[in-house]
């Protein structure tokens, strides 16, 4: 890959392309970032200090058509879910290819089918990396054969959860999330509702739903814990073909806590495979 573009520039876009530095993978010719108006100087300065020697051409963007227009040779989105609401559609209209880490978004069903329809249309295509969980390629193999149940719990720290839904909840049980004294589920349903409660925290158990039995039969539990010092994915996976359970301690990032760090590593094997000889 010669250019590559990145929607967003938060603690994700940053760690993505820090690891492409470290891992000799950075585009050659262009790396395209997609910024709020007003932050396009900040960003740029930024983007350069990380990628500095590493690319010809380092150019930031508030506009999704000049985006665009710098024909980049697949897409990262690093930005939420109304980022995937507002830019997905036009890279995918164009030809394309996106990689997607807020793959939560795609619990609204409206948003979901126009994308796979652009995609389906234009040839482009919509890559869900596993983002902060594992196992993804034994969830979606069971699921040709028949899923009968997945079953995921997220345990985060206490404060991973501030800001969110969660305080609310809690308050309505007489429990304050900053001194919590125990591990406390506050949610229990399908993966399409945390995802939409909890858009920032929730990405994992959208991917797990739409690799094994949709969003609507997985089931997902979230808890908030105040001795976790990192985040906790854990499911479970009865099949035709296999039965399993992961487990998985994901060290948090260093700039939002609410983000496991595996989520930036995965976005960037993304990227990596998509130019290597040699995919696994």
């Amino acid at each position: 890959m010669k250019r590559v573009g990145v929607i967003g520039y938060g603690a994700i876009a940053r760690t993505l392309l820090d690891i492409l530095v470290k891992q000799g993978c950075v585009p050659a010719d262009q790396v395209s970032i997609l910024v709020r108006p007003g932050r396009e100087a900040a960003a740029q300065a930024s983007a350069m200090d990380i990628l500095s020697g590493n690319t010809r051409s380092i150019v930031c963007y508030s506009s999704i058509d000049e985006f665009l227009s710098s024909v980049p040779d697949c897409v990262v989105e690093c930005a939420g879910h109304t980022a995937v609401a507002a830019y997905v559609e036009p890279c995918l209209a164009t030809g394309k290819d996106v990689i997607v880490a807020s793959v939560g978004a795609l619990a609204d069903e409206k948003l979901f089918a126009r994308l796979r329809s652009v995609a389906g249309s234009s040839g482009a295509q919509l890559t869900l990396p596993s983002g902060a969980i594992g196992g993804i390629d034994a969830l979606a193999g069971a699921r040709l054969a028949g899923i009968d149940s997945v079953v995921y719990t997220g345990k985060k720290p206490a404060k991973a959860w501030s800001g969110t839904a969660a305080e609310t909840v809690l308050d309505l049980q007489n429990l304050d999330l900053q001194n919590l004294q125990q591990a406390t589920v506050f949610f229990e349903g399908s993966a399409r509702e945390a995802a939409l409660a909890y858009p920032k925290n929730a990405n994992v158990a959208a991917t797990l739903a739409l690799a094994g039995v949709g969003m609507d039969r997985t089931v997902v539990r979230l808890v908030a814990d105040p001795f976790a010092v990192a985040n906790i994915h854990e499911y479970s996976v009865k099949s035709s073909s296999v039965d399993y359970t992961v487990s998985l301690c994901g060290k948090a990032s260093s700039e939002n806590p609410k983000t496991s760090l595996s989520t930036a590593y995965s976005l960037a094997r993304a990227v990596v495979n998509r130019s290597s000889a040699i995919v696994v």
